[in-house]
């Protein structure tokens, strides 16, 4: 997706305790103070639950 990165998601995501929904996902990268773009993307994932960051990052990069 243009404009978020793959470090922007990694800080947005610091902290975070797996297994998580999008929604507590979400609440972490607002937490972090992260761009509302990135928090918007997360919160619009189609996956409802994510094991680990890397499941979030094929996610939201759509490298599956």
């Amino acid at each position: 997706m243009a404009g978020i990165s793959p470090p922007d998601l990694q800080k947005a995501l610091s902290g975070a305790e797996y297994p998580a929904d999008r929604d507590q996902l979400a609440k972490v990268a607002k937490k972090n103070h992260a761009p509302k773009e990135v928090t918007e993307r997360i919160s619009h994932l189609g996956k409802k639950e994510f094991q680990n960051p890397a499941e979030v990052s094929k996610a939201v990069f759509g490298k599956e």
